[in-house]
């Protein structure tokens, strides 16, 4: 495997935690629409993409013109369709559809169990060997991911009979969303990061407001204005940012490495469902997330 230079290594990390920390503002949000407002789930979806596909439409409009690089063949085409749906049409859906049912806390445990996920699909499709440092630090991570909620998953269980229900949501959400990641590892080198990006998400927020407008009977306009408020707060921070930081991040350090890294989203996540919604920071937690970024710490010792 190639070996990464100290400075892009670390270049990549940085970008890669960025972007973790802003997509996991994304469950916040959700959970704040839904307890101040009676929006459903797929509206919340086509209200955050309504806001965001101006960005990728323009993005992908300046990177066609500013690119060198060859035209896309069909099977391009057809690829990047498919994997930006599966990563933020599909995944998207099944988490909005999940978080009606689990806390904010616990969507990021189960959700992140896609770094392995990540690790498995690329080992078993593409043959890409899996190094022991990536299995050490995968290890320490959720050893800390199990430590932070255990405690949580039997009162929660307890307490809300559609609890199951919302983390078998957010299970198939992690697999469609480490299929993304893997798809996109090997597209991104091809296509550039931002180009890739651009138009991925541009086809996935075709797909959720196609998927609005035969389903639902909700109306887009007279909403409460907390509605659109939350909508595009998820657009710029939960959705166009942290894509285009995770997508230059798998450019520089490879999608095993960005999904390793991105476990670090937990630990934010605690903090600002404490902050924002009262969730409440337990002993376990901090050490788990103790766990988390030692593990975090490991990738970035990576030579």
């Amino acid at each position: 495997m190639k070996i990464l230079p100290t400075n892009r290594l670390l270049a990549g990390i940085l970008i890669a935690l960025v972007g973790a920390v802003l997509f996991s503002t994304k469950a916040i949000f959700v959970k704040l629409a839904y307890r101040d407002t009676n929006i459903d789930a797929v509206t919340l979806l086509a209200w955050r993409m309504v806001f965001s596909i101006p960005f990728f439409v323009g993005a992908a409009f300046v990177s066609s013109s500013q690119s060198s690089n060859t035209k896309f063949t069909w099977k391009e085409w057809i690829l990047i369709a498919i994997i930006g749906c599966l990563g933020y049409y599909i995944s998207s859906l099944l988490d909005f559809l999940g978080l009606q049912f689990v806390s904010a806390s616990i969507e990021r445990l189960i959700l992140f169990i896609y770094p392995t996920l990540v690790l498995i699909m690329s080992a078993a499709f593409f043959k890409v060997k899996i190094k022991p440092i990536q299995w050490l630090a995968v290890t320490i991570t959720y050893a800390g991911l199990a430590i932070a909620f255990m405690s949580e998953v039997t009162v929660q269980s307890a307490e809300n009979a559609n609890f199951f229900k919302g983390a078998v949501l957010i299970f198939i959400c992690a697999f469609t969303y480490a299929a993304y990641i893997v798809g996109s590892g090997r597209l991104i080198p091809k296509v550039g990061a931002s180009k890739f990006n651009s138009y991925a998400m541009s086809f996935a927020s075709a797909a959720v407001l196609l998927h609005f407008f035969v389903t639902s009977e909700v109306s887009l306009w007279h909403l409460p204005a907390l509605v659109y408020l939350y909508g595009f707060l998820m657009a710029v921070f939960s959705t166009v940012l942290p894509s285009y930081l995770v997508a230059a991040a798998i450019a520089r350090i490879g999608s095993g490495n960005v999904a390793v890294v991105g476990s670090v989203g937990p630990v934010s996540t605690i903090i600002l469902a404490s902050i924002f919604l009262g969730e409440v920071i337990t002993v376990w937690q901090i050490e788990g997330t103790i766990l988390i970024l030692i593990g975090v710490l490991v990738i970035g010792n990576q030579k």
